[in-house]
């Protein structure tokens, strides 16, 4: 068994209190709010955490910096498994297979800090890409509840997803009806959909249904969202976890860091005075960089909607290298591929 490597003090100094193992995920938009809530663990609400990364899927070094953890906010990295037979552009099944394969590191580090501690492990929550690591929460008996840094509404939908496909044989598929009703008064067009829900024969297909069967098993899905920005979402699940048909969903967000560069404040007055359930907002995540040109039909499309916007802008990448760069987790030195925010425009 290889060892991990770690860092910081809170596993060391505070074996006193209950705690808790996350388990991370790459790309800025599950590393950050998952660093949030491990922070928010230890300084709010008296637990020791330790945040788990691995060295396959590295993070670029400023956004694991971005992410300001306090010191008292322990730090592991799994050792590297051999990928060597997996493709290289296959990226949900690559974090699949990482963590299936890096099982055994994950045990020996959760069976380590549960013997350093005067209290028994509180619980493991992965990212939930990193789902599959519920089989060792539930092998040394620790409550294991799922991340998800996105909202409800994709909970929603991959919870619809297993439910359609409830009870079929394997290779059979049940496509989605034109309008998909997520609950709580909130629909989608199947077209709207992202592709691979819509394509069974997808690679990444069979992965999110079985992601998405993993779910059930967990103790609880901790969400970063809160009540006022999804309230249907969050009655609907409230009412399937008390009908036995989903475990208990968490509005636990929103989970951001607590200072930033950019001064949003400019912004939130903007939205104060908007009429309820007026403005768009646009944030297309870290993980891709729009080039100049689709960039510029982004900013046509919304303005053409003609309701007030708040667009979370990034400089646009000009060159195929550069979109490469930005898909590799970008490059602090250069704005055009940076994967942070670089502008809150009020519309």
């Amino acid at each position: 068994m290889e060892s991990y490597t770690s860092s910081g003090t809170g596993s060391a100094a505070a074996t006193d209190r209950p705690h808790v193992v996350l388990l991370a995920s790459p790309g800025a938009g599950h590393l950050i709010p998952l660093a949030e809530l491990a922070r928010r663990l230890v300084e709010h609400h008296g637990f020791a955490a330790t945040l788990v990364t691995f060295t396959n899927l590295s993070f670029p070094a400023h956004v694991l910096a971005s992410c300001q953890l306090p010191a008292s906010v322990a730090t592991a990295t799994l050792p590297a498994v051999d990928i060597s037979d997996l493709p290289a552009d296959s990226d949900i099944d690559m974090y699949v297979q990482v963590t299936r394969r890096s099982l055994p590191n994950l045990r020996a580090l959760v069976r380590s800090i549960s013997s350093t501690g005067a209290r028994p492990l509180a619980a493991l929550v992965p990212d939930f890409l990193c789902s599959e690591a519920l089989l060792v929460a539930a092998e040394l008996g620790v409550p294991g509840y799922v991340f998800v840094p996105t909202n409800l509404a994709w909970l929603a939908l991959r919870r619809q997803l297993v439910e359609r496909h409830h009870g079929l044989a394997p290779g059979e598929y049940r496509d989605f009806p034109e309008v998909v009703e997520l609950g709580g008064g909130v629909s989608m067009r199947r077209a709207d959909l992202p592709v691979v829900y819509r394509d069974p024969k997808r690679l990444a297909f069979p992965l999110l249904l079985e992601g998405g069967r993993r779910f059930l098993r967990a103790d609880g899905l901790l969400v970063n969202t809160f009540y006022e920005m999804e309230p249907g979402l969050v009655e609907a699940f409230k009412l399937a976890t008390e009908g036995g048909a989903f475990p208990p969903v968490f509005a636990a967000g929103p989970f951001v860091r607590p200072e930033s560069d950019v001064d949003a404040s400019p912004c939130l007055e903007w939205l104060d005075r908007q009429p309820t359930g007026s403005v768009v907002y646009v944030s297309l995540g870290s993980g891709r960089a729009l080039s100049l040109e689709q960039t510029t039909e982004l900013a046509a499309g919304i303005e053409d909607s003609g309701q007030g916007f708040l667009w979370v802008v990034r400089m646009p990448a000009l060159t195929t290298s550069e979109l490469e760069t930005a898909a590799a987790g970008g490059n602090k030195d250069d704005p055009f591929v940076s994967p942070d925010p670089a502008v809150l425009s009020p519309i």
